[in-house]
């Protein structure tokens, strides 16, 4: 109740307010023109026309919502609005100054008192109101410094863009959160010592240490729109070294709604530093959309960090049905829960299965009739499979014989088979399998009506049991992090540049082709560890990097293509296919049937021992079980 008189009083007032000023700006203007001596003619004609001014600014006030902006929060946007609502009124006073007959004489309103009374009501109307909103804002801050002792946060904006400019709005806007800019950093010479909402563009970001000393700044925020990897790192550096903790605005499309909030402003993390791609998902290639839209997908391993993000970024591509396949029931729950609750997205129907099981997903092709399949479903993890061979070879090998067979038996559209650069040269049970993976796509692919293609890329950041996280779970704990050689490299990008990229893949496969990610340059891990130490708010000498050797199966570097695979470029700027390599032997689907078996009965070294007879370009060897 007490709310509601509150804010009736608040409207009143500005109601009164309005009025008063629609009183003084048609007596001001008339003081205006004749000198500050009023001839009494217009002293009555001012009586006379006061009420119905009034009245008529009044009305059209109510008529434009005016009174519905809230003042605190007052815009140029709102600003034009009450210019429109001023504007017809001014317009009915000209029109009547020129068509008043000569008999009313007496009432014509002279066009500078008319021009004055307009830009005077403009002047008071928006003035009073940003006035309003000054003085609120400043005794809110004034009352913030009194609780917190006086210890808000000193705050360097750097990036004096668009991005920094609508930070230091809702900073300004946010006296709540206890921050006090004290500067616009920008390498942008023309810029420095402008004024960007009160606030001094202080100098380039090399004085970065510079001013914080100067200003005793506590924190810094990188707004700099889409800013690379190097410049963010540089900063970061920048910073570090000043003792200042910093925070990134996310580049523009990772913000969908192209707005700063303070809610998005967050920690630089590990993607900031290697410069992954920002994707926006929102915007699709005609062709690729025309390939999923209105069509049933089905998503194998759908639980999983690959799986998950492609049933997210399929729902945006207007299919008729997402068929999400794991055999995790907590995994497909939470993804199953996620997508369920946008309400204008795809039916969603959620399916506990392993995909070794081929007569379970028989019965599901038969009851769904997908028309597209990923086949995501797949175990990953390098060390472990070493010691789970036969489990290796049934869950990647004959789970992917499975479901490929009945894409090709249901004669669905399209099929698209994630790999790994683990299935180049492989050298571990994982890498094997999945290149004996895409010989079985390829094979298939050259005589089915099914088009199949393979997608193959390297490590994504922040995907489960991956080494990121690893690393932040030992910072947590105060260390060792532990790296397997000072000289591993990796490739990475963003689990969601991935996924965008396989969706974009899978519209032009055809033949069993293979596409390549453009994966960048590979990063060394040791200086991944001691990046993630410095976001983690240490020195790199408080974590010790601890070097453990390389694990089974492990390759020193990564490959994305061997020799015989001829990159070329498509229509996508990152996506490389390689054409088709023709399987050695004649008899794969024999090779296929024993593997299958000896997995079954969990004979492990005759397993190794027909990989690398298999022409697959297998270099591990038998370790047994033993660590």
């Amino acid at each position: 109740m007490n709310s509601i008189i509150i804010l009736v009083f608040r409207k009143i007032s500005q109601v009164l307010m309005d009025l008063i000023i629609f009183s003084l700006s048609l007596f001001a203007a008339y003081f205006i023109r004749f000198e500050g001596v009023i001839p009494d003619d217009f002293l009555k004609q001012i009586v006379g026309l006061l009420p119905y001014v009034i009245i008529a600014r009044s009305i059209s006030f109510q008529a434009f919502s005016v009174y519905k902006i809230v003042w605190r929060y007052i815009s140029i946007r709102d600003a034009l609005r009450i210019l429109k609502a001023i504007l017809p009124v001014t317009f009915f006073l000209i029109l009547a100054r020129y068509l008043m007959p000569d008999s009313l004489a007496f009432l014509r309103i002279p066009i500078s008192v008319i021009t004055l009374e307009f830009l005077l009501v403009i002047l008071g109307t928006a003035g009073i109101r940003m006035v309003r909103r000054v003085i609120l804002e400043t005794i809110q801050r004034d009352d913030l410094m009194r609780h917190s002792h006086g210890k808000a946060k000193k705050v360097l904006l750097i990036g004096a863009g668009d991005a920094g400019n609508m930070v230091a709005k809702e900073l300004g806007q946010r006296a709540d959160l206890g921050f006090k800019i004290a500067g616009f950093v920008d390498d942008n010479p023309k810029k420095f010592n402008s004024v960007i909402q009160g606030i001094r563009v202080l100098g380039s970001s090399a004085q970065i240490p510079e001013f914080a000393k100067r200003f005793a700044i506590d924190e810094a925020i990188i707004a700099i729109a889409n800013a690379s990897s190097l410049e963010i790192r540089r900063i970061v550096d920048l910073c570090e070294s000043a003792g200042v903790k910093v925070k990134i605005v996310p580049g523009l499309f990772e913000m969908l709604d192209d707005r700063v909030k303070i809610t998005k402003i967050r920690e630089v993390n590990i993607d900031d530093l290697l410069g992954r791609s920002i994707v926006d998902i929102k915007t699709h290639h005609p062709d690729v959309e025309k390939c999923y839209r209105g069509k049933r997908i089905l998503v194998t391993g759908a639980g999983g960090s690959i799986g998950s993000e492609l049933c997210r970024q399929l729902c945006t591509y207007w299919p008729k049905e997402v068929i999400l396949i794991d055999k995790d029931e907590n995994s497909i729950f939470e993804i199953d829960n996620e997508l369920q609750g946008n309400a204008r997205g795809p039916r969603v129907t959620p399916v506990i299965s392993n995909i070794k099981n081929e007569k379970r997903l028989e019965t599901i092709f038969t009851k769904f009739k997908p028309e597209v399949i990923f086949h995501a479903a797949a175990h990953k993890h390098v060390p472990l499979m070493e010691f789970n061979v036969s489990e290796a070879v049934i869950n990647n090998v004959q789970g992917t014989l499975n479901v490929a067979r009945l894409a090709d038996r249901h004669e669905v559209e399209s099929f698209i088979f994630i790999s790994s650069d683990k299935a180049v040269n492989p050298t571990s049970v994982m890498g094997a399998t999945k290149k004996v993976g895409e010989v079985i796509i390829q094979d298939i692919a050259d005589k089915s009506r099914t088009k199949f293609s393979c997608v193959r890329f390297g490590n994504v950041l922040g995907s489960r049991g991956s080494v990121v996280p690893l690393f932040q779970k030992q910072i947590a704990r105060g260390g060792p992090v532990t790296v397997t050689h000072p000289d591993i490299e990796r490739f990475f990008m963003s689990i969601a540049e991935a996924v965008s990229l396989i969706i974009q893949a899978g519209s032009i496969g055809t033949k069993g082709e293979i596409f390549v990610l453009d994966m960048g340059k590979m990063v060394k891990i040791s200086d991944l560890a001691r990046d993630l130490i410095r976001l983690s708010g240490f020195r790199t000498d408080d974590i010790e990097i601890k070097y453990v050797g390389l694990r089974p199966g492990e390759k020193l570097y990564e490959e994305i293509m061997i020799d015989k695979e001829r990159d070329k470029v498509t229509r996508f700027e990152k996506i490389f296919v390689t054409p088709p390599v023709a399987y050695v032997n004649s008899d794969l689907e024999a090779r296929l049937e024993e593997l299958i078996v000896l997995a079954d009965k969990g004979e492990d070294a005759e397993i190794i021992r027909r990989f690398q007879e298999m022409g697959i370009g297998y270099q591990g060897d038998w370790r047994g079980n033993g660590r």
